[in-house]
């Protein structure tokens, strides 16, 4: 199991809230990616080994989906 998991919100394009889920479902480190209604298009979960891989995850790989307009990352925290 990976060390950091963290929900990506995402807010696409109008109209490419369904394509950019589909998208990011290929890119690895990324466990779901559902489209939502509401203030974001696209909720993912995803995991990497450490803050800096998911760092580079969410910069290289998901923001790099056409339709995205802007990214939100969320760590999971265990309290």
């Amino acid at each position: 199991m990976a060390d950091v998991q963290a929900y990506i919100l995402i807010q696409t394009e109008v109209g490419k809230a369904a394509q950019v889920a589909q998208s990011v479902r290929d890119i690895g480190g990324v466990d779901a990616a559902e489209d939502v209604t509401g203030p974001y298009d696209v909720i993912v979960r995803a995991s990497a080994a450490n803050v800096d891989d998911l760092g580079k995850l969410v910069v290289a790989s998901i923001q790099a989906v056409d339709g995205i307009t802007r990214t939100l990352t969320c760590p999971v925290v265990h309290l």
